[in-house]
């Protein structure tokens, strides 16, 4: 197995459940499921892009990588948070690995590879390079070639929240469309021993769509003119990844990923306002209209814990020692956040019904904690609300999203389908951070000895 080929096509949020539903319309991802193993595959807590590629791509867990989402605090101020880009990774990913035993590698568009690394081939970083000035390419010279094929790298689709859905459908074809382009341009001009894409369109395309074809979610509109819209691009995707896989040679072991799925968004939780209301929140002035929470004078003094939005909610707590103006006592601090997890489990409706919250506190998720968690997790609804930061919502439970029209969150279990190996059949034991140490096994690399991921049999 060590002189074959690996390619990885990641599809950011696939659902699994939609490849199941609409599976007779999708020739190619039916194939390649009936070519080998597939089934759901557990994501990261939390399921969001960051972390989830880098812990599917070097097989450690966020607490052992360090870093729980986007942005993430480096130290205890109150404001101190930063972008989690390529150099927040502090272990290997699997092409890096590849890079150091001679084998060679062809990036494009994975998630967490900007500023690029030097490796031994090529890469394109992704989602997160901050515009096409940057240098988003290794070697460099591949920019200008790229650029002279294909025009200027499409990063992502821009304000992707939004009620303008027509621009929004073409601005998500556009981007998927020069993404395959040029995977297929790679595939074939390039010499690589593993070759991965990673591309973001399902999830633009479930944040601003899912409530078109879902007959189940709050917002959906019977009859409305795109209710077949979902379907559409699931069988465009498939048609792409059969177009780019005719250009991989046959004996090669091809996966096709997500990193956590999707599902339809039932309203928000403005975290910070129930806070407020249960004191364990003080803030100076109290806006008149919709502000983000780092635009609010908290009065740190009075404030025991504060939360962040997203798809996830964290909760920090206020520790003295710790924080600057900390006010909860390290010995009380165990019982405290007892207190808030039982408050918050505790949450519910706008009609008095439990919201049906999950929470966790860092050591019961992870072998190893680094960096700076969040002292609570909290996926509210188990995910089927959001998480909305801002004050000036006029309750805790909101139907609107904070930073823009959003029809869905995050979901637990992405897809997974694996051919050209010698397993076969339906798997349910598939966790995200298993798929590092199965590619270096396919190339007979030896594996990190504390790897938290094993090997799909």
């Amino acid at each position: 197995m060590e002189d074959k080929k690996v390619v990885i096509i990641g599809l950011d949020c696939l659902e699994p459940t939609l490849v199941e539903r609409w599976i007779d319309d999708l020739p190619n991802f039916k194939r390649l499921m009936e070519g080998g193993i597939h089934g759901r595959i557990r994501s990261t807590d939390p399921p969001i892009t960051i972390p989830a590629w880098s812990s599917m791509m070097s097989g450690y867990s966020p607490g052992s990588l360090g870093f729980y989402g986007f942005r993430n605090r480096v130290d205890y101020s109150y404001d101190a948070l930063q972008l989690a880009t390529s150099r927040t990774v502090k272990k290997k990913r699997v092409w890096d690995i590849l890079s150091d035993s001679g084998k060679k590698v062809v990036l494009l568009g994975v998630p967490q590879t900007y500023p690029p690394n030097r490796v031994n081939g090529q890469m394109v970083s992704g989602w997160l390079t901050p515009d096409t000035s940057a240098q988003y390419t290794y070697p460099s010279s591949l920019k200008g070639e790229l650029t002279d094929v294909f025009g200027e790298y499409l990063i992502d689709v821009d304000e992707f929240r939004t009620d303008d859905k027509e621009r929004l459908l073409r601005d998500i074809y556009a981007l998927s469309n020069q993404h395959f382009d040029m995977a297929e341009y790679l595939v074939t001009k390039k010499n690589w021993d593993f070759f991965m894409m990673v591309e973001m369109g399902p999830d633009r395309f479930h944040h601003g769509f899912w409530k078109y074809f879902d007959e189940t979610h709050p917002k959906h509109v019977v009859g409305n003119e795109l209710s077949d819209c979902m379907k559409e691009y699931y069988v465009f995707l498939d048609e792409r990844v059969g177009r780019f896989l005719a250009n991989v040679p046959d004996d090669s072991v091809v996966i096709v990923v997500s990193d956590h799925g999707g599902q339809p968004m039932i309203g928000g939780v403005a975290i910070n306002e129930w806070l407020i209301d249960k004191g364990y929140m003080t803030v100076k002035n109290y806006p008149k209209e919709l502000t983000p929470i780092r635009k609010i004078e908290i009065d740190w003094e009075k404030t025991k814990a504060w939360g962040e939005g997203g798809y996830y909610c964290r909760v920090f707590v206020n520790v003295k020692g710790r924080e600057p103006k900390g006010v909860i006592d390290p010995e009380e601090y165990d019982a405290f956040v007892d207190e808030i997890i039982e408050e918050i489990s505790s949450m519910v409706d706008g009609s008095g019904d439990l919201i049906g919250n999950v929470c966790f506190r860092p050591g019961d998720l992870y072998r190893e904690v680094n960096g700076i968690p969040p002292d609570i997790f909290v996926y509210f609804g188990n995910l089927r609300y959001r998480s909305v930061g801002s004050l000036g919502v006029g309750g805790h439970i909101t139907f609107d999203n904070d930073t823009g029209p959003d029809d869905a969150n995050h979901s637990f279990y992405g897809f997974f389908a694996m051919s050209g190996a010698e397993a076969r059949g339906v798997r349910d034991d598939i966790s995200i951070i298993d798929v590092a140490p199965t590619v270096l096994s396919l190339f007979g690399i030896d594996l990190p000895d504390d790897i938290e991921g094993k090997v799909i049999k």
